[in-house]
């Protein structure tokens, strides 16, 4: 088949991978000069070694719990697979290429104004404000804005007296109003940001940077969709990103969109089927992950004392 994949981010790139090693005619057309993700942290639970095993050379650092600051309790939440520090950037390119090698054509710098003809299947994987998702007349996912930037020098830490150490292996959270701020050891570098409303976010960051003394380089800002949008649509669908798979509490998309994109490769051509797995497999845990963000912050902010000061979860999705 003649399958035409708009947008050239980690999904649309893994499904040109995988479609053309299944001698599909794959042709990406993705708007950027160049294959790149700079306003992503890159953290990534051990799951993405299962979709992309050559990935394992990209690893900079590896993540075993986080530690939730909220304003009077501290919860240290340990995960049951840990997470690996990896530039987004360079992920995309790997896949890039390995889609080149099985065969796929990538268009880069290439702005689409209408759905590209001639093509059996369509799928849009055109991220947050997808063009595509746009063209089928679907609504849009919730929104929120993601800001992150690194430093290399002082950085504030669980023990607030003493340097960060960058390459440690926990991150920490501060939960906020509607998102939380968050520090990642990069190896190298410590990386700072947050996730909350696009008209909030960078006032709340300002803020926490400002009392804490701490300068940030390279800033990248990008928006975060969540919600569930697949289209009732034989021959054009979503993935990723532009159906507004991310994780309810973290914002993170690459697993669930990698996990979507393996139903699109179980169910093809078959777009119908691929809802209707998708329904199956994600709504139950997009429900239980909003409620029980809900229910953390609530008891975080309002009864800290019924928080656990240690607990676990699943890496991608909470059970």
């Amino acid at each position: 088949m003649r399958v035409a994949i708009i947008g050239g981010g980690i999904s649309g790139l893994y499904l040109a991978w995988k479609l053309s090693e299944k001698k599909h005619d794959i042709t990406v057309f993705e708007r950027k000069k160049e294959i790149s993700n700079n306003a992503c942290s890159g953290l990534f639970s051990q799951r993405i070694l299962e979709f992309i095993p050559e990935s394992r050379k990209l690893i900079q650092n590896r993540i075993d719990h986080v530690v939730l600051h909220f304003p009077k309790k501290t919860v240290k939440v340990e995960f049951s697979r840990d997470f690996f520090v990896m530039s987004h950037s360079e992920l995309d390119r790997l896949v890039a290429d390995l889609a080149y090698k099985a065969g796929a054509k990538i268009l880069l710098n290439y702005n689409i104004s209408s759905l590209p003809k001639g093509f059996d299947r369509v799928i849009g994987c055109d991220g947050a404000n997808s063009f595509v998702r746009k063209s089928l007349g679907l609504s849009d996912p919730g929104y929120r804005l993601g800001i992150l930037g690194s430093t290399e020098t002082r950085s504030l830490s669980a023990d607030r007296d003493r340097v960060s150490d960058s390459s440690s292996n926990y991150v920490e959270t501060w939960p906020c109003k509607n998102g939380f701020i968050w520090k990642i050891p990069r190896g190298k570098e410590t990386e700072y940001g947050i996730l909350a409303k696009p008209k909030e976010a960078k006032i709340i960051l300002d803020e926490f940077l400002n009392k804490n003394n701490i300068v940030l380089k390279r800033i990248e800002s990008k928006i975060v969709p969540q919600g569930f949008i697949i289209p009732s649509n034989s021959l054009i669908t979503l993935c990723g990103d532009a159906a507004g798979l991310t994780k309810p509490w973290s914002g993170g998309g690459v697993i669930w969109g990698l996990s979507a994109g393996k139903i699109l490769l179980k169910t093809f051509p078959d777009f119908l089927k691929y809802k209707k797995e998708m329904r199956r497999f994600f709504v139950p845990k997009i429900i239980l992950s909003k409620t029980a963000v809900k229910l953390v912050y609530f008891l975080g902010f309002k009864m800290p004392w019924l928080l656990l000061k240690k607990t676990g979860i699943e890496s991608d999705f909470l059970l």
